[in-house]
């Protein structure tokens, strides 16, 4: 028991590891730049990987680590809210569609974009008292979220095919 402990353990650390370099080479595009909240969301291929191979407890940890680890790293405490809330809402949505059937994870990956974007910008209202973000900008980053998600789940779909037939070759 103690080993599969310790297996879990060195498998978030090395999955809160990539997720944060995912995140930190998603931060050289220019359109991360240019438009503040869109990105490609490459760290959340780890999280789909994640939530469909290890499960939602196991999400639920590598979503807070990598909020967390982003706020030590870049030392910026808004960004965290903003990371928390996209991502716990985002979670969310990606385990209760998920458990839906004949719903592949690119439609979970694409759901759990938008509602990664639906929580920044709730949490931009509530810390910048801006409501009108809602009607103003939602749509946009909804729009890229669509995209953006779709890409992250084929990206997924297609590591992950490779990573089960590892899995079943090594006994795993």
């Amino acid at each position: 028991m103690r080993n599969r402990s310790a297996q879990r353990v060195a498998l978030s650390g090395l999955l809160t590891s990539l997720m944060l370099v995912l995140g930190l080479i998603e931060r050289q595009f220019p359109l991360t730049a240019a438009i503040p909240g869109i990105k490609l969301g490459l760290a959340n291929s780890v999280l789909l990987y994640s939530l469909y191979m290890l499960g939602t407890r196991q999400s639920v940890v590598l979503m807070l680590l990598k909020a967390l680890m982003s706020w030590l790293i870049y030392t910026n405490m808004n960004a965290m809210f903003y990371s928390l809330a996209g991502g716990a809402l985002s979670l969310l949505a990606m385990v209760l569609l998920k458990h839906v059937a004949g719903v592949s994870i690119i439609g979970v990956s694409a759901l759990g974009a938008v509602f990664f974007n639906v929580g920044q910008i709730l949490m931009a209202v509530w810390m910048l008292n801006t409501p009108q973000l809602i009607v103003t900008y939602l749509p946009v980053l909804m729009l890229s979220g669509v995209l953006t998600g779709v890409l992250t789940g084929v990206i997924a779909q297609m590591v992950m095919k490779h990573l089960r037939v590892l899995h079943e070759h090594t006994g795993g």
